[in-house]
């Protein structure tokens, strides 16, 4: 391997398959793409169907002899979830990856999902909950499989000091678009790690990891509007990581043969916030780590999405 992580380390992945949410621009494209051109097959699971089949249109320009599929897939509704879960468990023998890439950040007035849930924790945590809970039989069924949770340095930065408003997980008394963003990130976190707990636990061979881009070129800050949208763009375009390289962080975490259940991928530096680089073995905040909070949230999950794991 090189000094530094890149495209080059990852495995061949002929016969393999791998589900990546939110694949039809920015992160998730950047893992599509690279897996496609590796030998995977790719299954860009996304709520804009048109978007996700111009991707796919772009991914075989560059790897014609891939294989890319495209799976409607709307986090923010459980019923889409049920449903692409349901066509996917038909479609496929197995899921050898699962990327929990998609996401909403920062909508400056409160939004709700359609059974409302805050949009950002309903879309970015409850709706991969849900997902990775319908298709465990799915990932357990291929050798060397991964779930991977794309998080952010923004589970650090504003949640609540309990971690997760499990008194008003939805923000119903008060709002503040960074706050709900940073405890939708850390719920990423702290699923990845109760889900590790779990597959241990159960003795499966599966790994839960997770991984954040640092701040990345991608249109996640297409929520700002107007001139918050601009200036994130021309900010993460001058300062900060582009999408590919960003996105390197959970390819590393989905493909390395070296990496661990548990483990946190994202670019160096101090207590893991690094805003740019390649991606290393990260750190993150103690509430991330704490395994109560993690099973108050495993339950509450449950609770809302009605859906219980079979481990």
């Amino acid at each position: 391997m090189s000094g530094r992580w890149t495209e080059a380390d990852v495995p061949d992945q002929t016969g393999r398959i791998a589900v990546i949410t939110g694949a039809n621009t920015g992160l998730g494209f950047e893992n599509a793409r690279a897996l496609a051109q590796h030998g995977a097959k790719v299954v860009l699971a996304v709520r804009d169907v048109a978007k996700g089949e111009a991707a796919a249109r772009r991914i075989k320009e560059l790897a014609p002899e891939a294989e890319v599929v495209v799976q409607p897939l709307d986090l923010s509704s459980l019923a889409s979830v049920r449903e692409a879960a349901d066509e996917l468990s038909s479609s496929l023998p197995k899921i050898d990856l699962l990327i929990n890439n998609a996401g909403v950040m920062m909508p400056p007035k409160r939004k709700t999902t359609v059974d409302g849930f805050e949009l950002q924790f309903g879309t970015n945590h409850l709706g991969h909950f849900a997902l990775t809970g319908l298709l465990l039989d799915k990932i357990a069924a291929a050798t060397g499989s991964r779930v991977v949770s794309v998080s952010s340095i923004a589970h650090a930065n504003n949640p609540p000091k309990t971690g997760i408003k499990l008194d008003d997980p939805q923000w119903e008394r008060s709002y503040s678009p960074q706050a709900a963003y940073g405890q939708s990130k850390l719920a990423n976190l702290l699923f990845a790690r109760a889900l590790d707990r779990r597959l241990k636990a159960a003795g499966s061979p599966v790994l839960s990891t997770a991984a954040h881009p640092g701040v990345a070129g991608t249109e996640l800050g297409r929520q700002f509007g107007g001139l918050g949208k601009k200036l994130y763009e021309r900010g993460s375009a001058l300062l900060l990581n582009t999408a590919q390289v960003g996105a390197l962080s959970q390819l590393r975490a989905a493909v390395d043969p070296s990496a661990k259940g548990g483990e946190y991928y994202g670019p160096p530096g101090p207590a893991g916030l690094s805003w740019r680089g390649h991606p290393v073995l990260a750190r993150s905040t103690k509430l991330s780590r704490d395994t109560a909070l993690q099973d108050e949230l495993w339950t509450l999950s449950e609770q809302l999405t009605e859906v219980a794991y079979s481990l």
